[in-house]
């Protein structure tokens, strides 16, 4: 598989609002990409962008190693489906998966074959005759994605489109998505702000945040090994503490906090003195009723929450900040009011450059100069 889309150095601005700064991406051809990030990060803008919806302020983008900016978006081999459905009411669904191709006068008997096995890959069989008033959302969805996927793209753009679904059918609809792109082998840019729905779908991961990309790497990769601050608090959940790293021997950092010093594993890229944050999922956080060696934290049990087969247990720490220590229903907890002693296997800790301490580092540097 090679590059089907690459993107080199887009920008976008409006007027004083720069959305998307300095962008460059690639995908692989085939593969399954989610654009991931908050309200107003980037990604939907990204996604218009290769779609021919919105012109990059700068910057090239090309599909299959050819530059498609000046080409209209029904020009780009490439098809767009957006969470309002947008099909046509007075249609039937039979018309309304084939109008692309009598757009472009593709013979009667071909279009038919085509749809009747686009709408069995879709699992909507003997619906051809009913209307869009007539189906569930869901259905309304597999719909719009089989109008778009009829059309053989090479490139199937998807901007949240199970936005509008409720949990247990969006749940329904992520895995046929994934069998559809799986089966088809076409390359899926997917656009979403919501973190399960990334990691469950997605063969990479694009973290945006404040028109840049954080991290690009598989779901594995950016839950255990954040590259950022902002990654490891918005996958997921996770503890985190700031402090300074004041040793470090066979890889391991010890890193002084405010409540007092833990262990954590590192790479050669950190040194001593450097300001960093420890992140900690809490999974992988134990407690002891006595202190740890090499953990000098201390905390207060406050409350535990019940969620099905998993109880969190919230302690808090002498500055008032809280942490969350996850077990299994069935497995011993601490008491409510009482002290324990958390810690963590050093290897199950992420040590993640913090940006306050290249800021620090850059000020030392201007008054030395």
């Amino acid at each position: 598989m090679g590059t089907i889309i690459e993107l080199t150095g887009v920008n976008k601005i409006y007027g004083t609002n720069h959305v998307v700064k300095d962008l460059n991406l690639t995908v692989e051809e085939g593969e399954f990409l989610t654009l991931l990030g908050s309200s107003g990060c980037g990604k939907t803008t990204t996604l218009r962008m290769i779609a021919g919806f919105e012109e990059p302020t700068t910057g090239s983008i090309k599909v299959e190693g050819e530059s498609i900016e000046e080409k209209e978006p029904f020009e780009r081999n490439v098809n767009t489906v957006f969470q309002t459905y947008a099909l046509f009411p007075h249609k039937t669904i039979f018309d309304n998966i084939a109008y692309g191709l009598k757009m472009k006068k593709v013979p009667k008997a071909e279009i038919k074959e085509r749809v009747l096995d686009m709408m069995d890959m879709v699992q909507l069989t003997g619906f051809e005759n009913r209307y869009p008033s007539q189906l569930s959302g869901g259905q309304k969805q597999r719909v719009a994605i089989a109008r778009a996927l009829i059309n053989r793209p090479r490139v199937l753009l998807l901007d949240e489109p199970l936005g509008a679904l409720d949990l247990k059918l969006r749940k329904q609809m992520q895995l046929e998505l994934k069998r559809l792109q799986k089966k088809l082998n076409i390359t899926f840019i997917y656009v979403t702000h919501d973190q399960e729905e990334a990691l469950t779908m997605s063969d990479r991961i694009a973290i945006m945040h404040d028109g840049v990309v954080d991290q690009l790497a598989s779901p594995k990769d950016i839950y255990e090994h954040p590259a950022t601050r902002f990654v490891a608090t918005f996958i997921g959940e996770t503890n985190t503490y700031d402090g300074c790293v004041t040793s470090m021997t066979d890889g391991v950092a010890t890193v002084t906090l405010e409540n007092g010093a833990v262990r954590v594993k590192c790479d050669d890229s950190f040194n001593i003195l450097e300001y960093a944050t420890v992140s900690v999922r809490p999974e992988s956080m134990r407690f002891d009723t006595k202190p740890h060696e090499g953990f000098e934290l201390v905390a207060v049990v406050k409350d535990f929450i019940y969620v099905g087969s998993v109880l969190k247990c919230i302690v808090s720490l002498p500055n008032g900040n809280e942490l969350k220590i996850e077990r299994l229903s069935g497995q011993e907890l601490p008491e409510i009011g009482s002290r324990i002693y958390p810690y963590w296997d050093p290897m199950d800790g992420v040590l993640i450059h913090n940006d306050s301490y290249k800021i620090f580092k850059a000020l030392d540097e201007i008054k030395l100069a």
